[in-house]
C-alpha cells in the first residue's frame, strides 16, 4: 500500500485520520476549532489539533497530497436554518479553497450532508464546483447513503473527490453500492443500562405509537424497534437492522438520542460509535450531550475509507 501524507481540517473525532491511516496515510496538520471535541482528538491520537482555520497560514502547513475537509454542514443542512454562505460557517470552504490554493495537494476529499446540492436553488454547489475547477481540480460528487454501502445507518450525505488535474489519468469511481455488513443487532448491548433509561416522558410517547406501528407493513418482527424524533405529537421507528441517522441534534436534548424501545434506553455513545464505524478502543466521555453532538457531526468511517481506497492509484 502506498504511503501518503495528508491533512485533516474541521478535524472532529477524527473520522477522516481514521480511514486515510487505515489507506496507509500519515497526517501531517489537523485543525479544530471546538475546544470540547480537540480534547476528545488528543486524546484518542495523543497529538493536538491547531485550532480556528481562518487564522492558519497555509505557507506553515507541512508538505501533504491530501487534503480531507467535512467543512461546516449545518448552513446547508434541512435541519437548519440552511442560510449557507450567509452564515459565516458556511464561508469555511473559502478557507479551504484558500489553503488548496497555496498548497496544491493532488486529492481533495470533502465530506457535507446532501442537502448541499439543493441548497440555493443548487447556487452553492454550483460555487463549490466551479471554485474547485478553477483551481485546476477535476471534480467528482456523489450523494451516498450508508445504508446502501454496509453500513447499518441511514444517512445520506455529499462525498466530493477533486483530483488534480496533472493527476487524473483516467475516470475516478466511487465505491459501488453493497449489502450490509453488519446489523444493529451485532452491535445494541442486549441489556438494560440504568445510566441510559429513557425518561418516563419519552417512554410514554413512544408507546403511544408503538402498536400502530407494530401492525404497519414498516414492522420486521425479531429486529430491534428503535424509535427518534421522539415527541408527543410524532415518533418515528426503524426495525431494518438500520439506525436512523445520528445527527448533532443528539446533543440539544435527550428526545433527539435514537432509543432501543425493547430495553426503555438510548443508544450509548459506544454503540452511537459503531455504528459510525469508529474502532472499539476509541475513547470519549460516557452519557455526555457533547459527546453525542461530536458523533453526529462526524463522518461514516468504513465508506470514507472505502472512497479514499478508490483514489489511492492518483497519488
Amino acid at each position: 500500500m502506498k504511503k501518503f501524507k495528508f491533512i485533516d481540517l474541521f478535524c472532529g473525532l477524527g473520522g477522516f485520520r481514521i480511514a486515510m491511516e487505515k489507506n496507509g496515510g500519515k497526517c501531517v496538520f489537523s485543525c479544530d476549532n471546538n475546544l470540547d471535541v480537540c480534547k476528545v482528538y488528543e486524546k484518542n491520537f495523543n497529538e493536538k489539533s491547531y485550532g480556528d482555520i481562518t487564522i492558519v497560514d497555509e505557507k506553515k502547513i507541512p508538505k501533504y497530497d491530501v487534503l480531507c475537509a467535512g467543512f461546516p454542514c449545518q448552513p446547508f443542512s434541512i435541519a437548519g436554518k440552511r442560510m449557507g454562505f450567509n452564515d459565516s460557517r458556511g464561508t469555511m470552504f473559502f478557507e479551504v479553497a484558500r489553503i488548496i490554493k497555496y498548497t496544491k495537494p493532488k486529492i481533495v476529499f470533502l465530506e457535507n450532508v446532501a442537502g448541499i446540492v439543493s441548497h440555493d436553488s443548487g447556487r452553492t454547489i454550483t460555487v463549490i464546483i466551479n471554485t474547485l475547477e478553477e483551481l485546476g481540480y477535476v471534480v467528482n460528487t456523489k450523494v451516498m447513503n450508508a445504508k446502501d454501502y454496509g453500513i447499518p445507518q441511514n444517512r445520506n450525505r455529499w462525498y466530493c473527490v477533486a483530483i488534480r488535474k496533472d493527476t487524473y489519468n483516467k475516470p475516478f469511481k466511487f465505491p459501488e453500492k453493497c449489502e450490509l455488513k453488519y446489523t444493529l443487532e451485532d452491535i445494541i448491548e442486549p441489556k438494560k443500562i440504568k445510566e441510559y433509561q429513557s425518561s418516563p416522558i419519552a417512554i410514554t410517547n413512544i408507546n403511544k405509537f408503538l402498536n400502530n406501528y407494530k401492525k404497519s407493513n414498516r414492522y420486521m418482527k425479531g429486529k430491534y424497534i428503535i424509535a427518534n424524533e421522539i415527541r408527543a405529537s410524532k415518533c418515528n421507528f426503524r426495525s431494518d437492522g438500520i439506525s436512523p441517522c445520528l445527527t448533532a441534534k443528539m446533543g440539544t436534548g435527550g428526545n433527539n438520542i435514537p432509543v432501543v424501545v425493547k430495553y426503555s434506553r438510548k443508544l450509548t455513545e459506544k454503540e452511537c460509535l459503531k455504528i459510525m464505524g469508529f474502532p472499539e478502543t476509541y475513547k470519549i466521555k460516557k452519557n455526555n450531550m457533547q459527546s453525542y453532538k461530536q458523533i453526529g457531526n462526524s463522518v461514516v468511517v468504513p465508506l470514507i475509507t472505502e472512497i479514499g481506497k478508490n483514489f489511492m492509484e492518483y497519488l
